[in-house]
C-alpha cells in the first residue's frame, strides 16, 4: 500500500512538471505565431493549445505513466479527458465567480490587486489538475 502511494505521488509530480512545460510550450508557440509571423492572435491561441495538448500527451504517455499502449485510443481518451476536465473547471470558475461571494472580491495590495475571477480561477486550475490527473490515470493510461 505504501508503495502505490509513493508511485501516486511521483506520478503526480512529474505530471505537475508536465503541466508546467506544458504552459511554456503554450505561451512560445503563441508569441511565436503571432509577433514573429504574424498571424492572427485567436489562431495563434489556438495553435498554442493544441501545441501544449500534443506536448502533454507525449509526455504523459511516455514519462509519466509510462504507457506502452497503442497512441490512438489513448490520444481519443487523453482528449475526451481534456474536454471533460476543462468543461468542469469552467463550470467551477463560473459557479464560484457568478454564484458566490468571490464574485465581489477585491483585495488591494498596493502594487497589486487580485480579484474575486482570479481566486476562481485559481481553484478552477486546481480542480482541472487533480480531476485530469485521475482521469489520465484511471482511464488513459490505465495503471
Amino acid at each position: 500500500m505504501q508503495l502505490d502511494k509513493r508511485r501516486t505521488l511521483i506520478q503526480f509530480t512529474k505530471y505537475a512538471m508536465v503541466g508546467v512545460m506544458n504552459t511554456l510550450v503554450t505561451l512560445i508557440l503563441i508569441f511565436i505565431f503571432k509577433t514573429l509571423f504574424g498571424v492572427n492572435e485567436y489562431v495563434s491561441n489556438a495553435i498554442g493549445y493544441v501545441g501544449g495538448l500534443i506536448n502533454s500527451f507525449i509526455w504523459n504517455k511516455t514519462w509519466v505513466f509510462q504507457s506502452k499502449r497503442g497512441v490512438g485510443r489513448e490520444a481519443i481518451k487523453f482528449i475526451v479527458g481534456f474536454l471533460i476536465c476543462y468543461g468542469l473547471q469552467l463550470l467551477a470558475v463560473w459557479v464560484l465567480n457568478e454564484h458566490s461571494f468571490l464574485g465581489d472580491v477585491l483585495i488591494d495590495f498596493g502594487f497589486y490587486t487580485v480579484s474575486g475571477y482570479a481566486i476562481a480561477t485559481l481553484i478552477g486550475m486546481a480542480l482541472y489538475t487533480l480531476l485530469n490527473f485521475i482521469y489520465n490515470r484511471l482511464v488513459t493510461f490505465r495503471v
